[in-house]
């Protein structure tokens, strides 16, 4: 099986309920982008404009690898479009207040599943009709857990317990798989001379790292001032991440004691195995369907009878917390989200259908479109009707 062979093969289109009209302070925006993170497009429409970072509103991160639409408001921004390599914005109007997660409705995907064998095709036509019947598992993706370490460490845990140095270490110099030649050297020169701030400060490039050791040379021991010293975005990032697993591990378990073994189907995610399940029945989807999950944090209050209660008691022993725990003492932001998630999703306005595969001789393609609730992750669903643990980002 082959996923995001090309960039057209994966694309998202973001859903949103703004119109723009000719007032108003944000300048709103259509950004379509190729082989481009989200991240990395505003960047370049800041340094192209040379706007501040903090006056772009966008209502989510986008893939990478595909091709994708979304919407972004800048204040004050240019009434004009940009073209790039690899994004075109379009200007679009005024809109009266910023642009965020709360705007977008939804997620219409267009998805190209290649390289399948005659029964791969098979089993997953007969998938797509069970989850039709009774949706998919709501977890977050492997693209949520991007900041954790290899050997699945997360820097949200340290924070929690105080220990700033570890974390810190961690965000500064853990290594990843795709980081490139200058990030390696980077990360390797911080390793060598982890405590000798005034030499590291001498041979850094300007920004935030530099920013960081700047400050541990006026404080060397305040490795909780120097972790306040990073990109806000990096420290929600992080936080989000170690949620994301904890609410991962709670409808891992939830399914493990309402589903008999042989509904249960075993995927692992880049943080670890999770449940998955097929045939349920009647009583079981009508409990999902109904099943929503809180974000795990020091302010959510559960009654003693609460029946998610034992789940999350037993999810947290397992990292050797309680809920009191999670949230971070000495730091006005970030903080550990409220809310709560969907057990499950289901793909609406599901269409399928299968082709000879012209960029894989002899094999099989499945052309995917549904659209997808904000935050739910549409690889998820690949794994369930293909049991292929790991789709490259």
């Amino acid at each position: 099986m082959k996923l995001k062979q090309q960039p057209p093969d994966f694309r998202v289109e973001e859903l949103t309920c703004v119109c723009p009209g000719n007032d108003g302070a944000y300048a709103f925006y259509r950004l379509d982008k190729e082989s481009l993170g989200t991240p990395e497009a505003i960047n370049a429409i800041c340094r192209k404009w040379k706007i501040a970072r903090d006056r772009i509103g966008y209502g989510g991160l986008k893939d990478r690898h595909a091709q994708t639409t979304q919407y972004l408001s800048i204040l004050r921004g240019p009434r004009r479009g940009l073209q790039q390599t690899h994004l075109r914005l379009q200007y679009l109007g005024q809109i009266q207040q910023p642009y965020g997660p709360k705007f977008v409705e939804g997620n219409r995907f267009r998805i190209v599943v290649r390289d399948l064998s005659s029964s791969e095709a098979r089993q997953a036509l007969d998938a797509l009709e069970e989850v039709r019947r009774e949706g998919v598992p709501n977890y977050f993706d492997d693209q949520r857990f991007g900041s954790v370490t290899p050997d699945r460490r997360f820097i949200a845990r340290y924070l929690i317990t105080e220990e700033y140095e570890q974390a810190l270490k961690l965000a500064l110099t853990a290594p990843y798989e795709h980081d490139r030649s200058p990030i390696k050297r980077l990360k390797e020169l911080l390793r060598k001379e982890w405590g000798n701030w005034s030499a590291l400060k001498e041979q850094l490039p300007r920004g935030n790292v530099r920013s960081v050791i700047n400050y541990l040379c006026d404080h060397p021991q305040d490795f909780r001032g120097a972790f306040a010293c990073l990109h806000r975005e990096l420290k929600t990032l992080y936080l989000s991440a170690y949620q994301s697993y904890l609410w991962n591990r709670c409808l891992s378990r939830w399914l493990e004691a309402h589903c008999r073994p042989e509904q249960l189907f075993e995927v692992s995610l880049r943080i670890g195995p999770v449940w998955f399940y097929r045939g349920l029945s009647n009583q079981q989807r009508e409990q999902l369907r109904g099943l929503s999950i809180p974000y795990l944090s020091a302010r959510l209050k559960l009654a003693a009878a609460h029946p998610l209660r034992p789940i999350i008691e037993d999810v947290l022993a397992a990292e050797k917390l309680v809920l009191s725990q999670l949230k971070l003492r000495h730091f006005r932001k970030p903080f550990f989200s409220r809310g709560e998630r969907p057990a499950i999703y289901q793909p609406q306005d599901l269409l399928y259908r299968l082709d000879e595969d012209e960029l894989n001789a002899g094999r099989r393609k499945l052309y995917l479109e549904f659209i997808l609730p904000r935050g739910c992750y549409a690889t998820i669903l690949i794994k369930r009707i293909t049991n292929v643990n790991e789709i490259a980002d």
